[in-house]
C-alpha cells in the first residue's frame, strides 16, 4: 500500500514538473509591409486570444519585396526565440521564405497567393481555386473566353486552365496584367476583345487592380455589351458598395467567408469598432489573419493538453550559419498546425500533409441591382452546386406581387398549343408548348403569378395604315388589357416605339419553305455519271485517236515488221505493204484491241516493239490509269445517293422566276419587312406579292404550309426560320427549309413601356440563357419530339445499299454484248462458207456448204501454229491419207482438204 502511494506521488511530481515546463507566453512573429491593416487585425486577433498560452506578437514592419529586408527580419525574429511567423511575402521574396523555413523549421503561416510547394512549414490560409474555377466554367458550358492575370498569382492558375482546356477544346486567350498596363492600355485590350465578340472574361488580379478595371468598364458603357466578367480571385463581390452595382453589369465571382454566419458578423463588427484602417468585407486577407491566429492558439492549445515541451532556452542559434541547425522542436508545432480543425471567419480551416488548405467550401456570388447573390458553392466533395433562386428587390416592383398579372400569348405551335384534355383542364393548365414553360420559367424567377390569355385576334400586331390602332398582342399591350407577352413576337423598332422588349430568348431569321421534293431515282444507265458526256466523248475520240497513231506508227516503223517467209493468210488479208515475207503485229483491228485492252485494264498478248510505238503505249495507259482511278472514286458516291433536287436554292431564284409563287403572313414582321426592304431583290418580291392574283399572303400559319403541302412544288411560304425548322421536324415530313436566312431577328419578351416588369423580366431572361435552359427547350420542342428523324437528317444524302437499278445498265450492256457477238460470228460464219463455197466452185446444198465450211475451219485450225495463226503465217503439215477417205467428206470436200495441205 505504502508503495503504491509512492508511486503515484512519484508520477504526480514528474507530471506536474513536466507541465510546468511548458511555456506560458509563446513569441509569435508578423512580417507585415507597412501601413497594411494586417498588423492591426493580427494584433486584435491577438487581444481575442488571452488563454494559456499567451500569444506575445513580435512584429517587424518590412518591405515585402526586398530579399534583404525580409531576410534581416526573418533571422532577427528567429534570434528573438519565436515558435512561428505568420505574415504577408512577395513574388520576389517567396522562395528566400521557403528556404528558410524548411532549413531552421520554422512554421510560417501566411494569407498570401498559394503556391506549389511541398515544404510542410509553410501553412497557406488561402485556399486554391484552380478546381473551383474549373467547375464553374463548365457549369456556364464556356468554350472560348479570355483569362487576364497578374503573373505574381494568376500563373499556377492559367497553367491548369491551359492543360484543361487542352483537353477539353476550349479556345483561351490570356492576357497578362502586369506587363506595364494603364488604364489606357487595358481600355485598348477591353475594346479589342469586343471587336473579336469575346464576352466571356476571367479577371484574376490582386483586389487593388480589380476594382480599377471594373470601375473603368463602367465608367466607359461597358456594361451595356453582354460580357461576362468572372472574378477569379475572392473579395470583390464582397464589398457593399458599388458604384456599378446598379449599371446591369454581369458580374460573378467567389466569396469565402459567410456573412449569414452569427460568428462572422460579430467579429466584422468587432473588427469596425476597434481596428481603424480594417475593412474586412473588402479585405479577404484581413479575415484569413484572423484565421491565422485562432489557428496557431489553438495548435498551442492542444501541444499544451498534450504535455509536449515546446521551450526555447538561451539562444535560438544563429540563423545564417553553415549549415544551419534546425530547431528541434519545429516539427512539433508544424504537426500540431496540420492537426488543427476549426471554423473561422473563412469557413472551416483544415490543412492538407501539404500545408494546404482542404475540405474549404466557397461560395459563388452574381452582383445583382440590390447587391451580391448567391448563385451556388463549391466544395472538394459535392463540386459545383447551383442553389439560384432569383428574388428580386426592385424598388418600382415592390408591392406588386399580390395580384396576378395577365401573360397574352397567341396559339402557335409549337409555342404554345392546347393539350389534347384541355376541355378538361382549366387556367394555364389547358396549354403546353415552348412558351408555356418559358412563362413559367421566367414567373418562377420574377416571382410573379400570372394567367395565360390567348390573344383575341389572332395576330401578334401591327399597326392599322388607317386608324393608327395597334392590333394584336401589342395593342393588348398598348391598350392596358395584358402585362405582358410570352409569344414569338419579334422585336422591331415599331414595336419598340410602343412597348418594352426584354434580351431576345431566341435568334431567328426570314427563310423560305417548299415543298420537298421527290427522290431522283436513278437511271438504267447512272453508273455513267461520275464523268460528264462530253469526257465520254473525248474518251471515244481519244480511244480511236491512239489506236489509229499506233497503226501509223506500227506501219512506218522498221522494227515493227518481222521477217517471215511463209504466206499466211491473215497476214495476206491484213495487206503487208512494205516488203513482202514481213509481217506486222499491229494491223488496225489489233491496234483497236491493244488500246481497248490496255483501256480496260486487262492487258494484250501483244505488244510495241518500236520506241514510237511504246511512247503511245505509255501515254495511253497514264491517261487510262488517271481517267479509271477518277471514275472509281467517284462512282460509290454516285451510285449509293439519291439526291433531292431543289428547284430553288435562295431568295434569288425566287425573285427571276414566275412559276413558283411565294408568299407571307399578312400581317406580320415578315411582311413589313419586304414592305420596308430597300434591297433590290427584296424589293422586286415585294413587287410581285402585293400585285399577285390570286393573294399570295394568308391569314395564319398553318394555312399557308397547308398551301405548300397542296400545291405540288408551286408555291413557297417566307416565314420565320424557327417555324420552318418545327413544321419541317412533322409529319407527313413533305417541306424544307431552303437556302439561307434573309434576315436576322430574335423574338422578345414584351411589357407595356414604363413597366416594372420590364427590368425583373430581363434579368430572368439572361438568367434562364446562361444556364442554357432555352437551348434545353428548343431541343425538347423541336428536336426530341420530332416526327421526321434528327434535325439534320433532311439536310443530308442518305446512303444505303446498291439496288439493281443502280446498276441494270451494266447488265444490259452485258447481255447486248453477248447478243452481239453472237450475231457476229453468224456473220462470220455466213461470210466465211460463202468465201468457200466460191473457192471450191461448186454449186451445192445449203447443208453442204455448211459441212465444207466446218471441214475447212477444222483443217485451218489443225495447220495454224500457237502464234503463226494470230499473225497470219501458215505451216503446212503431212495429214495421213486415211483422211481424204473419210466418209463425211463428197468430191467437193476432197477438193477442199488437197487444196488446203
Amino acid at each position: 500500500m505504502q508503495r503504491s502511494f509512492t508511486l503515484v506521488f512519484v508520477s504526480f511530481c514528474v507530471g506536474f514538473c513536466y507541465g510546468s515546463s511548458f511555456p506560458s507566453n509563446i513569441n509569435i512573429g508578423g512580417l507585415f509591409p507597412k501601413g497594411s491593416h494586417e498588423n492591426e487585425v493580427f494584433h486584435f486577433a491577438l487581444s481575442h486570444h488571452q488563454d494559456i498560452p499567451r500569444l506575445v506578437p513580435q512584429v517587424d514592419m518590412v518591405d515585402t519585396a526586398s530579399s534583404f529586408a525580409m531576410t534581416y527580419a526573418f533571422c532577427s525574429q528567429f534570434s528573438k526565440g519565436v515558435y512561428a511567423i505568420i505574415g504577408l511575402y512577395d513574388r520576389k521574396t517567396m522562395n528566400m521564405l521557403m528556404s528558410f523555413c524548411g532549413a531552421l523549421h520554422v512554421c510560417f503561416v501566411t494569407p498570401s497567393f498559394p503556391i506549389e510547394t511541398n515544404n510542410q512549414f509553410v501553412i497557406q490560409l488561402r485556399p486554391e481555386l484552380q478546381e473551383p474555377l474549373i467547375a464553374l466554367i463548365q457549369h456556364y458550358k464556356w468554350t472560348k473566353f479570355v483569362y487576364m492575370y497578374s503573373s505574381h498569382s494568376g500563373l499556377t492558375v492559367l497553367q491548369k486552365i491551359l492543360d484543361t482546356a487542352a483537353e477539353k477544346t476550349w479556345q483561351v486567350t490570356s492576357v497578362n496584367l502586369d506587363s506595364g498596363m494603364d488604364q489606357t492600355a487595358f481600355l485598348k485590350v477591353v475594346q479589342d476583345l469586343e471587336k473579336k465578340k469575346e464576352y466571356n472574361i476571367i479577371l484574376d488580379c490582386e483586389l487593388e487592380r480589380l476594382n480599377m478595371i471594373l470601375n473603368l468598364v463602367n465608367n466607359i458603357g461597358l456594361t451595356d455589351c453582354p460580357t461576362h466578367y468572372f472574378n477569379g480571385g475572392m473579395g470583390s463581390l464582397q464589398q457593399e458598395d458599388h458604384s456599378f452595382q446598379k449599371s446591369g453589369a454581369n458580374i460573378t465571382g467567389f466569396q469565402l467567408m459567410n456573412y449569414s454566419d452569427e460568428n462572422v458578423s460579430y467579429n466584422k463588427h468587432m473588427l469596425a469598432s476597434n481596428v481603424a484602417s480594417s475593412d474586412l468585407p473588402s479585405q479577404y486577407t484581413g479575415a484569413l489573419t484572423y484565421d491565422g491566429v485562432s489557428v496557431m492558439a489553438t495548435a498551442f492549445q492542444n501541444l499544451r493538453k498534450q504535455r509536449i515541451d515546446i521551450s526555447r532556452r538561451g539562444n535560438a542559434g544563429e540563423c545564417l550559419a553553415n549549415p544551419p541547425a534546425p530547431w528541434g522542436q519545429g516539427i512539433d508545432i508544424q504537426r500540431a498546425l496540420q492537426q488543427v480543425r476549426i471554423e473561422g471567419l473563412t469557413g472551416h480551416v483544415q490543412f492538407n500533409e501539404k500545408g494546404h488548405r482542404t475540405n474549404f467550401t466557397v461560395s459563388i456570388m452574381e452582383l445583382s441591382p440590390s447587391g451580391p447573390l448567391k448563385v451556388g458553392y463549391w466544395n472538394e466533395n459535392e463540386n459545383y452546386v447551383n442553389t439560384a433562386v432569383y428574388t428580386p428587390v426592385v424598388e418600382e416592383f415592390f408591392g406588386l406581387q399580390n395580384r396576378t398579372y395577365v401573360v397574352t400569348t397567341i396559339l402557335e405551335s409549337p409555342y404554345v398549343m392546347l393539350k389534347k384534355n384541355h376541355e378538361q383542364l382549366v387556367g394555364n393548365d389547358k396549354y403546353e408548348g415552348y412558351c408555356v414553360e418559358l412563362a413559367a420559367e421566367i414567373a418562377k424567377h420574377v416571382g410573379y403569378t400570372y394567367k395565360l390569355e390567348v390573344v383575341s385576334d389572332g395576330k401578334y400586331g401591327a399597326r392599322d395604315a388607317e386608324s393608327k390602332m395597334w392590333n394584336g398582342m401589342v395593342g393588348e399591350l398598348v391598350y392596358g388589357k395584358a402585362d405582358v407577352a410570352v409569344a414569338p413576337l419579334t422585336i422591331t423598332l415599331v414595336r419598340e416605339e410602343v412597348i418594352d422588349f426584354s434580351k431576345p430568348f431566341m435568334s431567328l431569321g426570314i427563310s423560305i419553305m417548299i415543298k420537298k421534293p421527290t427522290k431522283s431515282k436513278p437511271g438504267v444507265f447512272s453508273f455513267l455519271d461520275p464523268l460528264a458526256y462530253e469526257i465520254w466523248m473525248c474518251i471515244v475520240f481519244a480511244y480511236i485517236g491512239v489506236s489509229v497513231v499506233l497503226f501509223l506508227v506500227s506501219r512506218f516503223s522498221p522494227y515493227e515488221w518481222q521477217g517471215d517467209d511463209s504466206d499466211g493468210e491473215e497476214g495476206q488479208g491484213q495487206g503487208q505493204g512494205q516488203n513482202e515475207g514481213h509481217t506486222n503485229e499491229f494491223g488496225i483491228f489489233n491496234s483497236l484491241w491493244f488500246s481497248l485492252g490496255a483501256f480496260m485494264q486487262q492487258g494484250c498478248d501483244i505488244s510495241p516493239r518500236s520506241l514510237s510505238g511504246r511512247i503511245v503505249g505509255g501515254v495511253w495507259w497514264f491517261f487510262t490509269l488517271i481517267i479509271i482511278s477518277s471514275y472509281t472514286a467517284n462512282l460509290a458516291a454516285f451510285l449509293t445517293v439519291e439526291r433531292m433536287v431543289s428547284p430553288i436554292e435562295s431568295a434569288e431564284d425566287l425573285a427571276k422566276q414566275t412559276e413558283i409563287a411565294y408568299g407571307t403572313l399578312d400581317g406580320g414582321s415578315t411582311k413589313e419587312f419586304f414592305r420596308r426592304s430597300k434591297i433590290a431583290v427584296f424589293e422586286k418580291m415585294w413587287s410581285y406579292m402585293k400585285s399577285a392574283d390570286p393573294s399570295v399572303f394568308v391569314k395564319t400559319t398553318d394555312e399557308g404550309v397547308v398551301r405548300v403541302r397542296k400545291s405540288k412544288g408551286r408555291y413557297a411560304y417566307l416565314l420565320e426560320s424557327t417555324m420552318n425548322e418545327y413544321i419541317e421536324q412533322r409529319k407527313p415530313c413533305d417541306t424544307m427549309k431552303v437556302g439561307g436566312n434573309l434576315d436576322s431577328k430574335g423574338y422578345g419578351i414584351a411589357t407595356p413601356k414604363g413597366s416594372a416588369l420590364r427590368i425583373p423580366v430581363n434579368l430572368a431572361v439572361l438568367k434562364l440563357n446562361e444556364q442554357a435552359v432555352l437551348d434545353k427547350l428548343k431541343n425538347k420542342w423541336w428536336y426530341d419530339k420530332g416526327e421526321c428523324g434528327s434535325k439534320d437528317s433532311g439536310r443530308k444524302d442518305k446512303t444505303s445499299a446498291l439496288s439493281l437499278s443502280n446498276v441494270a445498265g451494266v447488265f444490259y450492256i452485258l447481255i447486248g454484248g453477248l447478243g452481239l457477238a453472237m450475231l457476229v460470228a453468224l456473220v462470220e460464219f455466213c461470210y466465211k462458207s460463202r468465201i468457200e463455197s466460191r473457192r471450191m466452185k461448186v454449186s451445192a446444198g445449203l447443208q453442204q456448204i455448211i459441212d465444207a465450211a466446218m471441214l475447212s475451219s477444222t483443217l485451218s485450225r489443225m495447220t495454224r501454229t500457237g502464234s503463226g495463226g494470230e499473225n497470219g503465217r501458215l505451216v503446212a503439215h503431212d495429214f495421213p491419207k486415211a483422211a481424204q477417205t473419210l466418209p463425211c467428206m463428197s468430191q467437193a470436200g476432197m477438193g477442199l482438204s488437197t487444196t488446203g495441205m
